[in-house]
């Protein structure tokens, strides 16, 4: 009978070396995660300025790209959404944390990579929305969608010449999916 792996605590992962590669914590297991390509940090960027600079106007918290998230324990779940927001409310009054944000970003973004199974990121999806964030949006650089995910609700797809809206989460937050791509 193999002997079972033994499971990494939050703390031991945020003790990893860096090796100039990504990892999350997944259930107490380390997963690689591959390097992004530059469509991808391209498309990231653009996304975390758009967010940024509405979100700074306006004082409704902080854009993250990339931060660890700790979502859960026991086994313990670390993730990094390529771009994530926490409302200001939420932030601690004595300045920004060092090490893992304890809990979910309001809003995570993921990029989709070529590379990318459609499975995991289904999982990853379903992962952060039963761990508490509120909304996902899964973007496509290639298809150059956005899929908004958001609890019970069914996925909503929009295309290039559609208007996001982050409704509540990220108040006053709207804008054409095109100028992701552009």
């Amino acid at each position: 009978m193999p002997a079972r792996a033994r499971l990494v605590t939050a703390e031991e992962f945020a003790r990893i070396p860096d090796d100039d590669q990504h990892y999350e914590l997944v259930e107490g297991r380390v997963v690689r995660m591959s390097p992004p390509g530059f469509r991808h940090g391209l498309v990231a960027t653009r996304i975390a300025a758009l967010l940024y600079q509405h979100v700074e106007a306006r004082r409704l918290g902080a854009v993250l790209t990339p931060a660890g998230f700790w979502l859960a324990t026991d086994p313990d779940t670390v993730r990094e959404p390529d771009i994530a927001f926490v409302r200001a409310e939420r932030m601690p009054a004595t300045g920004p944390l060092d090490g893992f944000w304890p809990g979910p970003p309001d809003l995570a973004a993921e990029i989709r990579s070529p590379r990318d199974r459609l499975a995991t990121i289904i999982d990853r999806v379903r992962d952060y929305l039963a761990r508490g964030v509120r909304a996902v949006w899964v973007v496509d650089p290639k298809k150059k969608t956005v899929t908004v995910h958001r609890g019970e609700s069914e996925p909503v797809t929009l295309g290039m010449d559609d208007e996001l809206d982050a409704g509540e989460i990220v108040p006053g937050f709207t804008c054409a999916v095109r100028r992701f791509f552009e």
